[in-house]
């Protein structure tokens, strides 16, 4: 049975067109040995690709239009992702198909990419996830959510790094960086019992601002989204995750604002308005207080 990750020749970043029409494609990535992503827009019908193999893997799958079907094999479950959603999936050997019908980028991570990265903190997201794999795991599913607008951004950052003259390797292996790095701080670490109504609750709240930090709902309107009050939203978001509601919008906010400034021709109060902004004296002052930096000095070294 053949790797998934060991099959590639030396050289890195190699694109492979799997199928391909005037409006539809199904293309392989790979960026280097231990990482690949699928590209894929299938609008007509549903194309069914299959995976067999032995590795240990993290699997991001974020399903942009249409939806995607995964039958295991092994258990012969199904399961179904519609649109507009993110899943991890942790897993240690393979044999399931997949049912494409949409635009769907998926990344592939062998663990032993993931090892290079170990803190030895099992509370670390990487530490959590290698320790995973190493059990016997097949296909689950660790984490579900609501696309942000962020993990859309990084992602057609990635697909188009093939338009880039040189150093393409490198260009696309920083942007996956990011991918992970960002959607692996969004897994819910809790390392404390927590009711499941409680979690439930933080889950709701936190997909609510993943959709919409950039015009995020008060309060009043995301308690009621989550069905509680404003005092019980506010303790349980902040045991949780460790942060208060209002940090937490302008972590996303900054973090999407961090991107903008160093790959988008902007200004800064164009950037400051696109990430939620409405006056760009304040988020200079929250973007230094938070990386040490000003936005100007960034767009400067540009």
């Amino acid at each position: 049975m053949e790797s998934l990750f060991f099959n590639t020749p030396n050289q890195r970043y190699q694109i492979e067109e799997l199928f391909k029409t005037e409006d539809e494609h199904l293309t392989r990535v790979d960026v280097s040995n231990g990482i690949f992503f699928y590209d894929i827009l299938q609008k007509k019908r549903k194309h069914i690709l299959k995976l067999q193999n032995l590795d240990r893997m993290v699997m991001i799958v974020v399903v942009k239009s249409g939806s995607l079907t995964i039958e295991n094999h092994f258990n012969k479950k199904v399961q179904t992702l519609k649109r507009d959603r993110v899943s991890i999936y942790c897993s240690s050997r393979q044999n399931f198909s997949l049912g494409i019908n949409g635009e769907i980028f998926i990344l592939f991570i062998a663990d032993f990419f993931l090892k290079r990265y170990l803190s030895f903190d099992e509370n670390e997201p990487i530490d959590f996830l290698y320790n995973k794999i190493q059990n016997e795991v097949i296909l689950e599913n660790i984490n579900h959510q609501p696309t942000d607008a962020l993990s859309l951004y990084i992602i057609d950052k990635i697909i188009n790094t093939k338009d880039d003259e040189n150093m393409r390797s490198i260009r696309c292996m920083y942007r996956i960086m990011e991918f992970i790095t960002h959607n692996f701080s969004l897994l819910d670490m809790i390392n404390e019992q927590i009711a499941k109504d409680d979690l439930e609750i933080a889950s709701r709240a936190k997909g609510e601002l993943l959709q919409s930090f950039k015009t995020p709902p008060t309060i009043e309107i995301l308690a009621r989204l989550c069905a509680t009050n404003e005092s019980k939203l506010k303790k349980i978001f902040k045991r949780v995750y460790k942060s208060t509601i209002y940090s937490y919008i302008k972590k996303l906010r900054l973090e999407e604002a961090n991107l903008l400034l160093r790959e988008e021709k902007m200004t800064i109060g164009e950037i400051a308005k696109r990430v939620g902004y409405k006056h760009q004296g304040h988020f200079s002052k929250l973007f230094f207080e938070t990386y040490g930096i000003y936005p100007k000095d960034l767009l400067n070294k540009r």
